[in-house]
């Protein structure tokens, strides 16, 4: 499954590529609260056909009106690029459905060549960030390497924008835990890898839309250099497995490595990462072990669920509390888990 800001580029492209009228609405500021973040991504075709959002519903659905009364140039008054801002007064936020007053300012774009959507896509496809510089006098669009992530930028003649790779996240080992964790990932919208050579593992496991890997797990990390939007989750219980690719995957710039495992087992793979393969203090600290918050799963679903948190969270940058954590929730227990992997 694609994440929504890959869907709604990819099928802009096809409608342009079909000869279809479309806008591109970007969110590029707000002020209060706001249904959706600056960055968000919606295209709209000239029958109202509309993928992506930039709110609870009611802005697209007066954009969506006002192009297919007048089609694109009622949004995009001399198919030039077009700031609009909803929510000003009390009543327009009343009316748009926007929380607490907030307001939103969009900008509409009428795709053309110019836009070089078609590039931007290839870009994310291949994993490089790129910044993306709108001439709201033109139309035209300059593409740049970039860093991954950024708050859009508008002042009186550009747009900047930065998009990065799909979130992606690397499962090492598959199983029962594997295929809930994977399928609740997909529905965010994670690009998912699992990564198992054991070949008994393979004949009853199979999901629609995750990519299988036979190879050792270190040698997948290796040859895919995790970038700073991987995260690496590792659930075989098996040494053999889970270690290797945790060393080379704590060495990259994956933003989340993880492994699970008893607060004994955990303690045991630290001390044989630094000491047998000598992994630093700051790159063992930034293993999470064991993996997940700390939510009193018992069953497969609801520890996945708990991992996925977890990952969602450090992609926030969210500061998690220590009683959030996994061996902190059990060492307060009054009756330790500590079989398998509960979390």
């Amino acid at each position: 499954m694609e994440d929504l800001d890959t869907l709604v580029l990819r099928t802009a492209c096809a409608w342009q590529a079909d000869g279809l009228p479309v806008v591109l609405v970007t969110v590029a500021r707000t002020w209060g609260s706001s249904p959706r973040p600056p960055g968000s991504l919606m295209a709209i075709k000239a029958d109202g056909a509309t993928v992506g959002s930039v709110s609870g519903g009611c802005i697209e659905d007066d954009l969506i009106e006002r192009i297919r009364a007048g089609g694109i140039h009622a949004a995009c008054p001399a198919l030039a690029p077009t700031v609009q801002r909803y929510g000003i007064t009390a009543d327009e936020a009343h009316r748009f459905g926007l929380p607490c007053g907030g307001t939103i300012e969009l900008v509409l774009e009428p795709v053309s060549p110019h836009s070089r959507l078609d590039e931007l896509l290839a870009a994310c496809e291949q994993r490089r960030s790129v910044e993306r510089i709108l001439d709201l006098a033109t139309g035209g669009v300059e593409l740049r390497d970039g860093r991954r992530d950024g708050v859009p930028h508008l002042d009186e003649r550009r747009l900047t924008t930065y998009l990065g790779p799909q979130f992606r996240i690397i499962v090492i080992g598959a199983g029962d835990l594997s295929r809930f964790l994977c399928q609740i990932a997909l529905g965010l919208g994670f690009e998912v890898i699992v990564c198992d050579p054991r070949i008994e593992r393979h004949a009853a496991w199979s999901l629609p839309g995750v990519g299988i890997s036979r190879e050792m797990p270190d040698d997948l990390i290796l040859r895919l250099k995790p970038d700073a939007r991987t995260a690496v989750v590792a659930l075989t219980h098996d040494p053999k497995l889970d270690d290797l690719a945790l060393i080379d995957a704590l060495r990259s710039d994956a933003f989340y490595v993880a492994a699970i495992g008893s607060r004994r087992n955990t303690s045991l793979r630290r001390e044989r990462l630094g000491t047998h393969f000598g992994l630093t203090e700051a790159e063992l600290a930034s293993l999470h072990g064991p993996a997940g918050l700390y939510i009193g799963s018992k069953t497969p679903a609801e520890i996945a669920l708990s991992i996925m948190a977890e990952v969602v969270a450090v992609k926030n940058g969210v500061a998690l509390p220590a009683q959030a954590r996994v061996d902190t929730g059990k060492s307060g227990q009054s009756t330790p888990v500590e079989a398998g992997c509960g979390v």
